[in-house]
């Protein structure tokens, strides 16, 4: 009864919470929308346009906690998480956005847990557990999705870098320019890769330089290979040398670097099939091989 009553006001005062912000949504989407334009800059690639419906209900809601938590608690960098959220890729959610969303499965969570414990007429220490592990899971998920997004999307730039600086090395042989070879082979590329490629060319249209433009790029995929790319096109714009050999032995560079993290990774694979080996290979194996001894023995010795 006395969990019933506390998930009760729980839901109660969240419900409160969600109708307080919603009150207030047009003035959070613009105020949002004009801080993510001074932090991300205006391009193409970033979906700025709020969503309708219960996803900008929900999204305005988090907006709203988060802002809480950053603006008047001072208890989180915004900045280290709008580094993870640019490097996913993710422009049209705000640092301010996650933590709302950590907030809020954070509290769903532990309350569909102690639901369905009631439902099912669990023990109170089973819902009081169930219920700090699934609040610890929910703060935890939108964060770690984050990361693991981040991560996936900058290997994915790192792996298409030779491609890229191979059909850069074809098209400044052939006596195009820098900037024209950038801008075909962003129509030509998907993926990551070519959406920050056409984030570089609207910062160009924009009125940014190009070593402007590749420095934010490196501020966005801060990767070995995007470095070396940017640092090398900086110092050609700068000094005047060659592009094209510069861009050649790059090429060269970052396939020997991606063949010796291949090597790297199969070094690694031993080890990692040792757990699944001990834990479940070979005790299947010892059952089918030695259970048909171990029953005769048995039956033996009776």
């Amino acid at each position: 009864m006395i969990i019933s009553l506390l998930f009760g006001l729980l839901l109660t005062a969240t419900a409160v919470a969600l109708l307080v912000r919603a009150m207030s949504v047009s003035r959070l989407r613009t105020t949002d929308t004009l801080a993510r334009i001074g932090h991300y800059g205006f391009t193409g690639q970033a979906e700025l346009r709020q969503s309708g419906g219960f996803r900008g209900f929900f999204d305005s809601a988090a907006a709203g906690l988060g802002s809480l938590l950053t603006d008047r608690l001072k208890l989180y960098n915004e900045e280290h998480l709008r580094k993870k959220l640019v490097a996913a890729g993710m422009y049209g959610t705000s640092p301010r956005m996650l933590i709302g969303y950590q907030i809020l499965a954070a509290v769903a969570l532990p309350g569909a847990w102690i639901w369905l414990s009631i439902v099912a007429g669990a023990s109170t220490p089973v819902v009081l557990l169930g219920a700090v592990f699934a609040a610890l899971a929910g703060w935890v998920a939108p964060t770690f999705t984050v990361q693991q997004r981040a991560e996936s999307r900058l290997y994915k730039i790192d792996y298409a870098m030779p491609e890229l600086i191979d059909l850069l090395v074809v098209m400044v042989e052939a006596g195009l320019s820098l900037t024209a070879g950038l801008q075909l082979a962003a129509e030509r590329m998907r993926g990551p890769l070519g959406e920050e490629l056409r984030i570089v060319l609207q910062e160009q249209r924009m009125g940014l330089t190009p070593v402007q433009a590749l420095e934010n790029m490196l501020g966005r995929c801060p990767t070995p290979a995007v470095e070396s790319f940017t640092r090398a096109m900086m110092q050609g714009q700068l000094l005047g040398v060659s592009v094209g050999e510069i861009l050649r032995s790059l090429a060269l560079e970052m396939r020997k670097r991606r063949r010796a993290m291949a090597e790297q990774r199969a070094q690694k694979a031993p080890i990692k099939m040792l757990f699944p080996l001990v834990f479940m290979i070979f005790p299947a194996l010892f059952v089918v091989i030695l259970g048909p001894a171990v029953v005769s023995i048995f039956h033996a010795l009776n």
